[in-house]
């Protein structure tokens, strides 16, 4: 079917802001202009994209379901575009990656900085998202690579590169509050104390969550947040018992120690990861390269 490219562009813009008149906005078009457009790219269709009310726009089934498709493709042009347009675009070009402050902290900080040092004409972004949502991005084709933690629900096996890191997820206490330091603890008795965890959205939350259900165990935690150095400043006041990874804690920290558990907590991975069904750009393939791989199976 021959439709115009300019079509699904006005469509993407309506679709993300769900607003005919932050589409004309962004467009640099008239109001009329993106209505007209999608009344076409309907027509061409032959079925609606949108349900339009006086209060708010909203996607159709048809209109969700394209665009899971129109979005990866638009990314992937004004990433193409960006790269072509950039200075360094001698085969390399910009940089994109999607990480967890927690992964961008603990891991990724130094191959950065050499990368920079490396290739200081390459313009490097890096997106902060939980490592569920990176995959979202890396799926709609709005960043090169993902470094993430794994395993992951939304991750399909396919996008994995390497294994760059493994960890152990830890529970830690300030003795002084849980006086539990000697001892061999179970989920069960862990349920009766204040758990401090990251929040729901994020992977190290879900995969807890299971682990916890496998034992036939329900999980409540007394507070969710989205960053685990808060976690463990929370747990160093005495306001509960954190869980997170173990390369979070300061070994120096002596005001905190690791709660051993009867269940075994498995190894998790922190794995590099594309999208295989999209282009990889050279920055990209450089960036992995000078990654670890520690195997992992």
């Amino acid at each position: 079917m021959d439709i115009n490219y300019e079509l699904y562009k006005v469509f993407y813009h309506v679709a993300s802001s769900l607003s005919f008149s932050e589409a004309s906005k962004q467009l640099y078009i008239s109001q009329s202009a993106v209505s007209q457009s999608i009344k076409t790219l309907e027509r061409k269709l032959g079925q609606p994209l949108f349900i339009r009310s006086t209060k708010r726009v909203q996607l159709t089934p048809a209109g969700k379901l394209l665009l899971k498709h129109v979005e990866p493709a638009i990314n992937l042009i004004q990433r193409g575009e960006s790269q072509i347009l950039s200075p360094a675009a001698l085969g390399f070009g910009e940089l994109h990656i999607g990480a967890s402050d927690t992964i961008c902290r603990y891991f990724l900080v130094p191959y950065l900085g050499q990368f920079r040092k490396d290739f200081p004409n390459i313009p490097i972004k890096v997106t902060n998202a939980t490592s569920l949502s990176c995959v979202d991005l890396l799926a709609q084709g709005k960043v090169d690579l993902i470094i993430a933690n794994y395993p992951n629900s939304r991750m399909n096996s396919a996008y994995i590169q390497k294994t760059v890191a493994d960890f152990t997820d830890v529970f830690i206490a300030n003795p002084a509050y849980y006086d539990l330091k000697g001892q061999e603890v179970t989920f069960e008795q862990l349920q009766k104390y204040p758990i401090l965890m990251l929040e729901r959205k994020s992977a190290t939350s879900e995969y807890l969550h299971k682990l916890f259900l496998q034992h036939q165990l329900e999980l409540a935690p007394e507070v969710e947040l989205s960053s685990n150095d808060l976690l463990v400043d929370l747990a160093r006041i005495g306001l509960g018992i954190a869980f997170l990874p173990d390369y979070c804690l300061s070994p120096q920290d002596e005001e905190l120690y690791v709660i051993r558990t009867k269940e075994q907590i498995p190894k998790r991975r922190i794995v590099a990861a594309m999208n295989p069904s999209l282009p990889f750009s050279a920055s990209a393939h450089e960036f992995l390269s000078r990654l670890p791989d520690v195997g992992g199976d």
